[in-house]
């Protein structure tokens, strides 16, 4: 995977071996998709990411030079992925916080994934994943660097017919999908898992929950998810992805996806680019 990056704005692929963002995975990173030179989530994404760096006592990185960078490294691209990692910066040997840091801010560009127009319109499955996710309130929704359990969790299947797998926290409670939040109508009500334990808080979620005030925030069992009669995915990267199956049980796109897939549009992304 080739992409144009930026080492604390200098174009460069490698940061120090004492980078505490390698050792420790002491940092936060952003995945902001782009058409040209738009970004509709860009302050969403920076309001996560200044939520994140005061969680962990990170000095927060300016966002209008995170966008100038952005710019830089997409030039040319009519559609990107960009990535956005900010770790501690370099420290010495041990897990004491450095007295002064100094964070390392790395800003990258890549093609966007690609996403078969039949996912959109008939939608992806699921299985669901025997790792179960621990719980940290304090790292729970900021999206830092520790993402083992995610790269574990993607290592169970390889049948390209599965795109996602669901995650379960320790008590059996439905949290995620590996890289989406999920959404389920369960009884006549749209439900999104609770993230107050563990699991990122998308800012995809958080515009769909903007867009749909009806979904409410709260505890789904894999029982309810299962007999949920209608459930999407919801990724700043992919959009809106309709779920056709979880293992056995079957589901199908309702009006609900279909008018959030076309939110998405309005808001500027091509759902048959990666949304």
């Amino acid at each position: 995977m080739t992409a144009c990056m930026l080492v604390d704005g200098v174009a460069a692929a490698q940061v120090s071996v004492l980078d505490r963002g390698l050792a420790y995975g002491d940092g936060l990173f952003e995945s902001i998709r782009l058409v040209g030179t738009v970004a509709p989530l860009w302050s969403r994404h920076m309001q996560r990411l200044a939520e994140g760096c005061v969680r962990l006592r990170i000095p927060a990185p300016d966002p209008a030079q995170l966008w100038h960078e952005a710019l830089q490294v997409s030039r040319g691209m009519p559609a990107s992925v960009l990535r956005i990692t900010v770790t501690r910066g370099p420290g010495e040997r041990g897990y004491a916080l450095p007295a002064s840091p100094q964070p390392t801010r790395v800003v990258a560009a890549f093609a966007p994934p690609p996403v078969a127009a039949e996912a959109y319109a008939q939608g992806v499955r699921l299985r669901v994943c025997n790792i179960q996710l621990a719980e940290q309130p304090l790292l729970a929704g900021i999206k830092h660097l520790n993402r083992l359990e995610q790269v574990l969790a993607r290592a169970e299947w390889n049948d390209p017919a599965i795109a996602e797998g669901v995650l379960l926290d320790s008590h059996g409670r439905v949290i995620s999908a590996t890289m989406a939040n999920l959404f389920a109508l369960v009884d006549d009500e749209w439900l999104t898992p609770s993230l107050d334990r563990c699991g990122v808080a998308g800012v995809a979620r958080a515009e769909v929950l903007a867009a749909c005030p009806q979904a409410r925030i709260g505890e789904l069992t894999l029982v309810a998810l299962r007999g949920a009669s209608e459930v999407f995915l919801s990724s700043s990267v992919r959009g809106i992805l309709p779920v056709r199956s979880l293992d056995e049980r079957s589901y199908a796109p309702g009006t609900m996806t279909r008018q959030l897939q076309q939110h998405w549009r309005d808001l500027g992304f091509s759902m048959e680019q990666g949304g």
